[in-house]
């Protein structure tokens, strides 16, 4: 069953999880990010069914993140890429392999992926950064503000973040005189 669309929605968030369409889209993108280009080594990595399988890479194809390219024509049979667009979404793989790596639900008694600088061999993390000062941030420090494209509905959502913030400062006593 097909879960409402997101059409119309002001939410950056929900408009790529639109374009990944599931968590079987998410797979397939880890897939291509990995290498994975033909529908069988598809199916051999994810154990998915060929029906969802063939309705995914559909869905991501008119999402524009993936590209099917012709490598036999009898019978025809694809391989599948990354679009410059589907490239984008790679970052998302070592962020969401960390957060699963410290979480430890990948069964593995160590992490099953590891993320390298291709051009040092040196393993790379991820993380934030002040963009004036370069200076690492901690997530929990992090503030969402609203940007230039928020409507009403996106401050309605932030307005919850400040109240919460605002019930969880520690109250100040006041601060009584004393008569001499």
């Amino acid at each position: 069953m097909r879960s409402k669309s997101f059409d119309g929605m002001v939410c950056s968030i929900a408009g790529v999880m639109a374009a990944i369409g599931d968590r079987w889209g998410l797979l397939i993108l880890r897939d291509l990010v990995c290498g994975i280009a033909r529908y069988d080594d598809f199916r051999k990595s994810s154990g998915i069914t060929n029906a969802t399988l063939s309705d995914r890479l559909r869905h991501l194809e008119a999402a524009g993140l993936v590209e099917r390219q012709l490598y036999q024509s009898n019978p025809e049979r694809f391989e599948y890429h990354l679009t410059q667009k589907g490239w984008q979404i790679a970052p998302l793989m070592p962020v969401l392999a960390q957060i699963g790596d410290g979480w430890k639900v990948s069964g593995a008694s160590a992490p099953p992926l590891k993320f390298v600088n291709s051009s040092t061999g040196a393993e790379v993390g991820w993380g934030f950064f002040d963009r004036r000062s370069g200076k690492p941030v901690n997530p929990q420090e992090i503030a969402i503000a609203p940007g230039p494209g928020a409507n009403d509905l996106v401050r309605w959502r932030l307005s919850h973040r400040r109240r919460q913030q605002d019930q969880a400062r520690p109250k100040r006593k006041p601060v009584r005189k004393r008569s001499i």
